[in-house]
């Protein structure tokens, strides 16, 4: 294995594993919280912890708003959503339904962007709509479980439409605006709920969070600059390794087979995508060169 390679797989792993304890931290908070507060709290500390960086690399200004408008509040809906489902079911079921994203991606694109979906694409996809199905199970279906989902779709959205903001935008302003424009949405969720108030745990677990998540954001990037995403993309499924060791270690979570079973189809076929394409790719390739 080439050198960059190896150490492109070792920063997404590492960024993983802090994707992972971002989830784990969400099962500390309190019982009692309420899940539009703790958001309201992490957002307004994530803004805190951004903004130095900001003013260090000279103020850059954001670009179309109105992108970054819809992506903060479409991101608040699926933030709550995923809260509210990693306070109620356990860690590797969340995982399972949050990695049908890409799938959703896929499929959001041909709806609305008029990307083409190949047959293998559709068989991956069909695959994973049947593992969906499984682990949430309709006889036995809960609202948690279709929360997640909604999270993963929101999710889906988001990354489609950053293609739609400026390529020269400095790369912090994505993660700033993302913060700061979705406050108003989540203190009018908070209050509409009756705002309790903030605690020091409440605290500590935004902050842990926060902490997770802004490192996951940066070994992800420093991991894709050191290797192509082609070969190195498969280390991100080991965030649902690292969610089931947790899962285990801390809260005695364990799957049972039938959710084995649908993780795996939720999964494999993400997996299966990338040298999907890559097979079509060197396909037309060849058929270019020999005709």
């Amino acid at each position: 294995m080439q050198n960059h390679i190896f150490v492109g797989l070792i920063l997404l792993i590492s960024g993983n594993l802090f994707s992972a304890l971002y989830d784990v931290s969400i099962k500390w908070l309190p019982a009692e919280t309420s899940a539009a507060d703790f958001l309201l709290l992490r957002q307004i500390l994530s803004v805190l912890m951004l903004t130095p960086l900001w003013l260090w690399m000279g103020r850059p200004a954001a670009q179309r708003l109105k992108v970054h408008l819809f992506r903060a509040n479409i991101g608040v809906l699926g933030a709550l959503c995923l809260v509210m489902g990693l306070m109620v079911l356990p860690l590797a079921t969340v995982s399972s339904l949050f990695y049908s994203a890409p799938l959703m991606i896929m499929l959001l694109g041909y709806l609305f962007l008029k990307e083409k979906i190949n047959p293998g694409q559709w068989m991956c996809a069909t695959l994973g709509f049947i593992g969906i199905l499984i682990i949430l199970r309709p006889g036995e279906m809960s609202i948690a479980g279709l929360l997640v989902l909604f999270s993963a779709l929101t999710f889906a959205i988001n990354q489609l439409a950053l293609k739609k903001l400026s390529s020269d935008e400095h790369p912090i302003m994505p993660l700033m605006m993302y913060n700061l424009l979705g406050i108003p949405l989540v203190m009018t969720l908070s209050l509409i709920n009756g705002f309790s108030g903030f605690s020091w745990p409440m605290l500590w677990v935004a902050f842990a969070s926060n902490v997770f998540l802004l490192l996951y954001h940066w070994l992800c990037v420093l991991a894709y600059r050191k290797a192509q995403a082609s070969d190195i993309a498969i280390a991100e499924y080991t965030g649902l390794l690292f969610i089931v060791f947790f899962g285990w270690l801390w809260f005695d979570e364990w799957l049972d087979s039938l959710t084995w079973l649908g993780a795996g189809l939720v999964v494999l076929p993400s997996l299966l995508l990338p040298p999907i394409k890559r097979l079509l790719r060197h396909r037309r390739l060849s058929a270019a060169t020999s005709g």
